[in-house]
């Protein structure tokens, strides 16, 4: 499906619908006059075929104890499996209510109280709290940022590692908000450093799906043949991919046999929760019907990308895109015309937008602004004009 017919079919007004990025402005930014370009998620309606799936379901009236079916588990493995070279055992999958739960419990579940859990900044601010909300001591080490790109610092993680003692490291891959797909090279450096330390990683690969780059996205259990394996726990979700968060539905992917034992003793006292009957369904139905939709999706994201940064960078040379190989969220960098004390009244009172900013990821990012592109492309084209008017002027 190309652009057109994705924004004809697909693009909804989400106003007055108690939408958290439209309806939510008083409240996050105190006020409500904002173009919102913030929270990750969407103005597209998800594909035909879950809402067809939902409604049949709800029909029914009936939302009692229900189990997963086995052409759940042949859907998600042919998905993996298809559009990621992975495939994924039914026993491997336990099932959350979230990514950022799935981190909180496998923080319950592998260390203890005061460990250490290490980060790779910016990142998903969530990542953060949910360390210091359960009382481990958050260790954040910097990536390195140039010209509108990240990398890992090898000899930093290695060192935050030993000296902090270390015990989970929480990987984003696809990263956010720097937009990076990892490449093989550069997850096995970090595995590597891990697996030499005793390190478990947990992988959030819940932007998987987002690639509106070349590149190609490798999960954290393919790495070397799937050399790490042992020591990997991986979260992932179809909720970014189709737009259902709220469904609340996502997968703790565990292919060592002694960490899901480890982690089962955990969830027999801890997690109770009931797998979420719709959220289940609309995810099956997304990965056996949902592809034609993700293309016109990502078409429309490409789009965007290209119009801002040709946008932006033709009228204020100085203003820097972030590269965006994965996900819908891009990083800008306007510290070169923006002093970044001022940079909340710059983008909310003379630009009138609401964006995620670059400090609530990690320190040393106030300055940029993180904007989402899953969106009407008339909306991305008028807040690069708001941003161009006011620095102009």
């Amino acid at each position: 499906m190309d652009m057109h017919e994705f924004l004809d079919k697909y693009l909804a007004d989400r106003r007055h619908t108690n939408c958290s990025k439209w309806d939510g402005l008083q409240e996050k930014f105190g006020r409500s006059d904002l173009l919102p370009l913030w929270i990750a998620d969407m103005e597209f309606r998800t594909c035909d075929a879950i809402t067809e799936a939902l409604k049949k379901r709800v029909e029914q009236g009936i939302f009692g104890y229900s189990f997963v079916p086995d052409s759940y588990y042949t859907a998600l493995d042919r998905w993996m499996t298809t559009r990621h070279n992975c495939p994924v055992p039914r026993e491997w999958v336990r099932f959350s209510t979230g990514c950022v739960t799935g981190i909180a419990w496998s923080i319950a579940a592998f260390t203890q109280p005061g460990d250490a859990c290490m980060i790779l900044t910016p990142v998903y601010y969530p990542f953060h709290n949910v360390v210091t909300n359960n009382n481990r001591k958050l260790v954040q080490v910097p990536l390195h940022y140039e010209k509108g790109y990240a990398t890992m610092d090898y000899e930093a993680i290695e060192r935050a590692i030993v000296e902090q003692d270390v015990k989970l490291f929480i990987q984003c891959s696809p990263q956010n908000p720097m937009g990076r797909v990892w490449s093989e090279d550069e997850l096995a450096q970090v595995l590597e450093i891990c697996a030499k330390h005793g390190v478990l990683t947990v992988s959030d690969e819940i932007h998987q799906d987002i690639l509106p780059g070349d590149k190609p996205f490798v999960p954290a259990a393919m790495v070397k043949g799937g050399r790490y394996r042992d020591r990997l726990i991986i979260l992932n979700s179809a909720t970014k991919t189709f737009n259902l968060a709220t469904l609340l539905h996502s997968h703790i992917i565990i292919p060592s046999a002694q960490l899901r034992k480890r982690y089962d003793a955990f969830a027999a006292g801890m997690n109770r929760t009931e797998v979420s009957l719709l959220g289940a369904l609309a995810t099956q139905t997304g990965y056996e019907q949902g592809a034609d939709w993700l293309d016109g999706m990502l078409s429309t994201v490409r789009h965007n990308y290209k119009m801002l940064k040709t946008t932006l960078q033709e009228a204020l040379p100085d203003v820097t895109v972030c590269t965006l190989e994965g996900t819908y969220l891009v990083m800008v960098d306007l510290r070169s015309c923006v002093p970044p004390a001022a940079i909340h009244t710059f983008i909310q009172d003379r630009c009138r937008l609401a964006v995620d900013y670059g400090e609530w990821f990690g320190e040393g990012y106030q300055g940029f602004v993180r904007l989402n592109l899953a969106t009407d492309p008339a909306l991305i084209k008028e807040a690069a004009s708001r941003i161009i008017q006011a620095l102009q002027a």
